[in-house]
């Protein structure tokens, strides 16, 4: 994996917090954290193992409900269906991947399918799920290291719209993060609606949800990741930055941003040069953009 030994900074452009934590520093600061804090980080894996399955949920839509049973049919308890109202091809593959997998379906009326979808869109069909597994950090390294690339993770503080996590785990999925990052508590959580807004890419995701969004930013940073922060404050344009090395991306909740506390333990803050008079992004627009100039930095944008 690589290392930090160069920080990605720009065509000589202030890194906003690179500059003013030298090297010294930031090794005096991990040389406090002794036995203790460790064993406290051990306590929180722990604990986060635990309490990774979140209860029973329902997916739904037809692009989710298929990535879930193409995924993931070993999680599914049972497909739901409006009879009727899927296409011809999409009922045929449902209904195929369902008795593949010995899923049991069941024919309901469109309210109770509204009821087990929450009010959301369900296109006729829900798939009733064991429930989320919550990755760990080690693993979403250890998918970067498996894959031969430098890191990219995305570090969420505090997205608490269930669209917004979606889109942006939809964006990090096809932009070739190796996972994403959110908080147990004060932040949503992967649901139904987050399923959707996806398009069923949290199926194909790595998801960590831990307990402390710095400690985690200071764990992937002692994996050699350098962390950067969206903040429509910061003095340096995304694309000056180096970003094609092992990094950590950090984006906050509309309104908010990134919160100070969390943007300490940043090596460098990124801003989205705009034209308009709108001065700033939906947190999941501003994810995407971000993502998109990793991916053109590293030589990995699309290509239709």
């Amino acid at each position: 994996m690589a290392t930090r030994e160069r920080p990605p900074r720009g065509r000589g452009g202030d890194a906003r917090g690179g500059s003013e934590r030298g090297g010294g520093e930031r090794t005096g600061a991990r040389s406090e954290r002794g036995g203790g804090e460790r064993s406290e980080r051990a306590g929180e894996r722990e604990d986060r193992r635990g309490s990774a399955e979140s209860q029973q949920r329902f997916v739904y839509g037809v692009n989710p409900v298929l990535e879930a049973l193409r995924a993931k049919p070993d999680e599914v308890e049972r497909l739901y269906l409006v009879e009727g109202q899927l296409g011809a091809r999409a009922a045929g593959e449902l209904l195929s991947r369902a008795r593949d997998a010995g899923i049991r379906v069941e024919k309901v009326t469109r309210e109770r399918l509204g009821a087990l979808a929450e009010g959301g869109v369900h296109q006729g069909v829900v798939v009733e799920l064991r429930g989320y597994t919550y990755a760990e950090l080690e693993d979403v390294l250890e998918a970067a290291k498996a894959a031969g690339k430098p890191p990219l993770v995305v570090v969420l503080d505090g997205i608490q719209d269930p669209h917004n996590l979606g889109a942006i785990i939809r964006s990090a999925n096809a932009l070739g993060a190796h996972g994403v990052v959110i908080a147990k508590d004060r932040a949503v959580q992967v649901t139904g609606t987050v399923a959707k807004a996806s398009a069923g890419a949290v199926e194909h995701t790595l998801i960590a949800r831990v307990v402390n969004v710095s400690r985690a930013l200071e764990e992937l940073k002692a994996a050699g990741l350098w962390v950067a922060a969206a903040d429509v404050e910061a003095t340096e344009p995304m694309w000056s930055a180096r970003l094609d090395g092992p990094l950590a991306l950090v984006v906050g909740a509309e309104g908010t941003g990134v919160r100070e506390g969390v943007l300490k333990h940043c090596d460098f803050r990124l801003r989205i040069p705009m034209t308009g008079q709108v001065g700033s992004l939906n947190a999941s627009v501003s994810a995407g953009i971000l993502l998109y100039e990793v991916a053109r930095q590293r030589g990995s944008a699309p290509v239709r």
